[in-house]
């Protein structure tokens, strides 16, 4: 394990997830890239496995100040055909279920067919204090999506309904399988059920449909993992506008990730619904992209400052990391978290 200057709290971040005030500012990422992780961390990779990759996401979670580091539980996935996806990823491309046929076709993977002992490695060599959050291969709606397509969902819906429950509860009973075993390990302390559910301007099924057919599952999701004393948060792209009380009072996720400018900035999300569900991250990508600097320091001081009475709330971007957004401006948003430590 590589010596970091800071000391992991998990319990840090469970405060945040409480809507309660930690004791110094907390940071949340879904995920950075690997030169981030070299850079953070100062090294490279030590060789090709697995383990030497997943190792060096906790040193570069740990040396970044996070309390967790993030991780798939198992190589458990949903085969498609495959999409170009050199620049962006077509939602009606790659789909493989068309019809009756096709659904009974389709050789369905079982989650508990996959290896889950990274859990446990990776678990060992975790710093005392941090846990693990654990990602989904994808959500119940986007993988539905990648299933069957957008607009082939879209006439399905209307056309055989039945069938479209069918390949919902499929890849439902899936995923919540999936979340049982991860949930078990006494690593993971955390479940991100990340699904995206819309566009700028709408969700991409009906609300009503949204809660038909999605909701349920995530519920369930949710329940099994507060059933465990751990916590579960959606990370979901898209404007939810029309579907906050669901997220915040049927399916109970203890907080929120995944917030864009041009969507409804964090900074007004904190403040009207930080009191009810913990808001994560949030400094949008592009703005991360494309601000100096000293504006990415102004906006996240004044994001602690927003947030500093109440707390219910950690600093990060409002997605991920990627490779083009660049590290100056990345390590200018968490060095004002971390200057208060």
């Amino acid at each position: 394990m590589t010596k970091h200057r800071y000391q992991p709290d998990f319990n840090e971040l469970l405060t945040v997830l409480k809507k309660q005030k930690p004791s110094r500012p907390v940071l949340f990422e879904l995920f950075m890239n690997p030169t981030a992780y070299s850079l953070l961390t100062g090294r490279k990779q030590e060789d090709d496995s697995e383990d030497a990759y997943f190792r060096l996401i906790v040193d570069a979670f740990c040396a970044g100040g996070y309390d967790y580091a993030t991780l798939y539980a198992s190589n458990f996935t949903f085969h498609t055909d495959e999409r170009d996806t050199k620049q962006t990823i077509s939602l009606n491309e790659g789909f493989i279920i068309t019809d009756e046929k096709s659904f009974e076709e389709y050789e369905w993977p079982n989650p508990e067919n996959f290896d889950y002992s990274r859990l446990d490695s990776i678990g060992k060599y975790l710093p005392d204090g941090m846990k693990l959050m654990i990602m989904g291969p994808g959500g119940v709606l986007e993988n539905v999506i990648a299933l069957v397509g957008y607009e082939n969902l879209c006439y399905m819906i209307a056309d055989e309904p039945e069938l479209v429950e069918r390949i919902f509860d499929e890849v439902g009973s899936r995923l919540l399988k999936y979340y049982q075993i991860a949930v078990e390990y006494d690593s993971v302390g955390l479940l991100s059920l990340n699904d995206d559910w819309g566009f700028n301007s709408q969700t991409f099924l009906s609300p009503d449909d949204m809660r038909q057919l999605v909701f349920p599952w995530h519920k369930k999701i949710v329940e099994i993992t507060h059933n465990h004393n751990k916590a579960a948060i959606l990370h979901s792209c898209g404007n939810m506008e029309a579907i906050v009380e669901d997220i915040i009072e049927d399916i109970k996720f203890d907080g929120k990730h995944s917030y864009e400018d041009k969507i409804h900035p964090v900074e007004k999300s904190y403040q009207r619904w930080g009191d009810r569900i913990a808001i994560l991250g949030g400094i949008d990508v592009d703005y991360l992209v494309k601000s100096s600097t000293e504006d990415i320091r102004k906006r996240a001081e004044k994001m602690l400052e927003l947030s500093q009475e109440r707390g219910s709330y950690a600093l990060g971007s409002g997605n991920s990391i990627p490779e083009y957004v660049p590290y100056d401006n990345y390590r200018a948003m968490i060095d004002v978290a971390l200057s208060k430590r």
